[in-house]
């Protein structure tokens, strides 16, 4: 099992539906693919994380790196893992809109126990505040 993290940014804002549309469609591939994962979205910028076996992963990259709605996907990590972080998770989402995204981030992670992780979407916050 592999665990795959990325950034991207998408070409316009984002609204609900177009999220919406991403998960349904995000949800329906994982099941079939057998991942689960986490998708958190700031601004313009997506961050997700994907995890399961190495051929879903790959499906799963290559589809989201032919998905026009976005550019500059940069692979943060991509490593073998013992256990999910987010099982039971088809697809989970967040879409912050002005929110404490400092709070929110860290309620997603404080389970976590992978201190990389965790380290990735405070980055992510990080990096929304300076576009912002």
């Amino acid at each position: 099992m592999e665990r795959i993290v990325y950034i991207s940014t998408c070409r316009t804002d984002p609204d609900r539906d177009m999220v919406q549309d991403i998960l349904r469609t995000s949800r329906r591939n994982n099941r079939q693919d057998d991942l689960t994962g986490l998708l958190v979205v700031g601004g313009r910028r997506f961050l997700q994380v994907l995890e399961g076996p190495t051929a879903g992963i790959d499906a799963a990259y290559e589809r989201i790196k032919a998905d026009p709605r976005h550019f500059a996907l940069v692979e943060l990590s991509r490593r073998p893992v013992a256990a999910r972080a987010f099982a039971g998770w088809n697809m989970g989402c967040e879409q912050i809109d002005g929110e404490d995204m400092t709070g929110l981030v860290d309620r997603l992670t404080e389970k976590l126990g992978d201190a990389t992780l965790q380290a990735q979407f405070r980055s992510f916050v990080a990096l929304h505040r300076t576009a912002a």
